[in-house]
């Protein structure tokens, strides 16, 4: 790449740094939606009006931003992440849609939005989350991902896996995904949203194996103390993993 016809996105570059956090960040998201809901009592609705409203803020802040700033933007994810859980659980639970139901409307869902980013600015590549538009598009996209990830976890959990068992088969299909990246020549964007879903399961069966009762198949960990641990994880590795935005290579590059 050329770096003077470069230009810095406003996401992370993507790197074992990035999905470490992100794994971090889903899981706190579980823990941190059960806690509003359900620890808290406030209920499903109520919890997601709370998280919805907190991440319309950051998400506004992160796309009015003039660079990539790293607390701002994992908070983003963690308000994503939290919203997505609440949201999922108040379709599958309160509105009784199911856990498979839920998640093949949200995967729909996810796929109606990748197209639409598609048609309308060509690409889908994080690489290009240079403008407001396409952050908007991206933030879109990522909250409906994270929902969608929820709806999986619960789902493959109930269906027999269990919590640890589901955490074992989305870790094993990530690591798949990881191992396609680098041993074929499969499209880049394809794997990474492919892989950026895929975290979100993962992180919703680690929550719960943290912090469900023992009889369900959990830890029976406090939520609060296991979302207070991994906030402080999440903010560790933010701090020693060096932090870059990503760069997108100007109109020479491919969508």
């Amino acid at each position: 790449m050329n770096p003077s016809t470069d230009t810095l996105s406003k996401v992370p570059a993507v790197t074992l740094g990035f999905w470490a956090i992100k794994i971090l960040a889903t899981t706190l998201g579980e823990t941190g939606g059960d806690t509003v809901s359900m620890t808290m009592d406030l209920g499903y609705l109520t919890g997601s009006a709370i998280f919805l409203t907190v991440l319309i803020v950051l998400a506004a802040l992160q796309i009015a931003a003039k660079a990539f700033h790293p607390a701002l933007y994992w908070a983003t994810i963690i308000a994503s992440t939290t919203a997505g859980t609440t949201m999922a659980d108040f379709a599958t639970r309160s509105m009784g849609v199911g856990y498979l139901g839920g998640s093949m409307i949200l995967f729909a869902a996810v796929l109606v939005l990748l197209g639409l980013w598609y048609r309308t600015l060509g690409s889908i590549s994080v690489d290009t989350v240079t403008t407001p538009k396409v952050e908007a598009f991206y933030w879109a996209t990522i909250t409906m991902s994270q929902t969608l990830g929820t709806a999986l976890g619960d789902w493959a959990a109930a269906s027999g896996l269990g919590y640890d068992g589901g955490a074992v088969v989305f870790g094993a299909l990530l690591s798949v995904v990881g191992a396609v990246y680098f041993w074929t020549k499969i499209s880049r964007v394809l794997l990474f949203w492919t892989a950026f879903i895929l975290t979100r399961p993962l992180g919703a069966t680690i929550g719960d194996y943290l912090d469900k009762p023992a009889e369900d198949g959990g830890l029976a960990f406090s939520r609060p103390l296991a979302s207070g641990v991994l906030a402080v994880l999440i903010i560790v590795l933010i701090v020693v993993i060096p932090q870059r935005a990503g760069r997108h290579p100007g109109e020479s590059a491919a969508p």
